[in-house]
């Protein structure tokens, strides 16, 4: 959006900010309504729910899957699941919480095996502690990482 147009109102939200509806073809416009529609129907706490199961995904195949192992990246997903975690409703907590604590524990395995610590390089185990459950191998734990018990 550019200052020039000038005829889009400063508190119009930029969702708003799309195509011209005169621009569109009637399979266009039935698809921004129903677009919209769904929209309307989304709540935050689910979107939430949905990015923290992909992370978590996401953070298991970091760890688990040789060819796609990077140890950093597992580490950044389990601080970040840590920091969403507290947005779920109380039993969605409960299974992500059981859920981060086993992507952790092989998250300690695979930094305890000498795995590379993600793409910066690294020395294996001097750089692999554990994140949220002491050191693995001397290194530092990241901060603020949840662990079971820790509670």
């Amino acid at each position: 959006m550019t200052d020039s147009e000038g005829d889009a109102p400063e508190d119009q939200p930029a969702a708003s900010a799309g195509p011209d509806p005169e621009e569109l073809t009637p399979e266009q416009e039935q698809m921004l309504r129903q677009m919209e529609e769904e929209m309307r129907k989304v709540r935050v706490e689910d979107l939430v729910a949905q990015s923290v199961v992909s992370i978590l995904n996401l953070s298991y195949r970091r760890i688990a899957k040789e060819d796609e192992r990077d140890l950093e990246q597992a580490r950044v997903g389990i601080e970040a699941i840590r920091g969403m975690v507290d947005a779920l409703d109380p039993d969605s907590q409960r299974e992500i919480r059981n859920a981060l604590s086993q992507i952790q524990v092989l998250y300690a395995q695979a930094a305890g095996e000498g795995g590379e610590p993600g793409a910066g390089g690294g020395s294996g185990a001097g750089d692999a502690g554990t994140p949220g459950g002491g050191s693995a191998g001397g290194g530092q734990a990241p901060p603020r990482l949840w662990t079971p018990g820790s509670d």
